[in-house]
């Protein structure tokens, strides 16, 4: 079935929440669609990345660096 949380280019933190330049948004990422791009996931299960978690990791790291 294609679906968007089991499709290889979607990213949550990704424009439109998807790698390939659609021409527009797929409100229901959990519904069934007609994507041309959609390319099956080889994993089994996904966990989605938190947009913000790469922020906090940066920032980490230059506390790290420069003290803070």
């Amino acid at each position: 079935m294609r679906v968007c949380l089991n499709c290889t280019f979607y990213e949550p933190s990704a424009h439109w929440e998807c790698h390939e330049t659609i021409p527009e948004r797929v409100a229901d990422k959990d519904r069934a669609n007609f994507c041309d791009y959609f390319r099956p996931t080889e994993k089994a299960e996904r966990t989605p990345r938190n947009p913000l978690s790469g922020k906090k990791d940066a920032r980490d790291d230059f506390n790290k660096l420069f003290g803070g």
